[in-house]
C-alpha cells in the first residue's frame, strides 16, 4: 500500500505560478513512476508529468512543456510540480499518481495504481 497527499494549490492571476507537493508513504520502496495528472468538470482526466522514481527520465504533455517542472526530493518521499505561467486552461483539480512497476504507456492513468485526494487549482481568468 502507497499513500499519497497532495498540497500547494491554490489561486493565481495571470502569469502567476504555484509549486504543488505529493508526500508518499508506506511502500514508497515499490513505487517505479510518479506523476501528475489533472480533471476539469465535464472532462476527462488529463496526463501533466511523470518522473521515473530510479532515473533521470521526465515527461511532459505538449499544453505545460517550457511552464511546468516535475521534480523529487528523495529523502522527503516527495515529488513537486513547479507551474510557471499558469493559464485559464489550467484550472483543474490536480492529482499525484503513483505506479509501482514499468507499463508501456506513462500518460496513461489506468496504468497508475495509487493516487491521491487532489488538490484544487484555480488559474487566471
Amino acid at each position: 500500500q502507497v499513500q499519497l497527499v497532495e498540497s500547494g494549490g491554490g489561486s493565481v492571476q495571470a502569469g502567476g505560478s504555484l509549486r504543488l507537493s505529493c508526500a508518499a508513504s508506506g511502500r514508497t520502496f515499490s513505487v517505479y513512476a510518479m506523476a501528475w495528472f489533472r480533471q476539469a468538470p465535464g472532462k476527462e482526466r488529463e496526463f501533466v508529468s511523470a518522473k521515473i522514481v530510479g532515473g533521470y527520465s521526465t515527461y511532459y504533455a505538449d499544453s505545460v512543456k517550457g511552464r511546468f517542472t516535475i521534480s523529487r526530493d528523495s529523502a522527503k518521499n516527495t515529488v513537486y510540480l513547479q507551474m510557471d505561467n499558469l493559464k485559464p486552461e489550467g484550472t483543474a483539480v490536480y492529482y499525484c499518481a503513483a505506479q509501482t512497476r514499468p507499463r508501456s504507456v506513462v500518460g496513461c492513468a489506468r496504468n497508475y495504481d495509487y493516487w491521491g485526494q487532489g488538490t484544487q487549482v484555480t488559474g487566471p481568468s
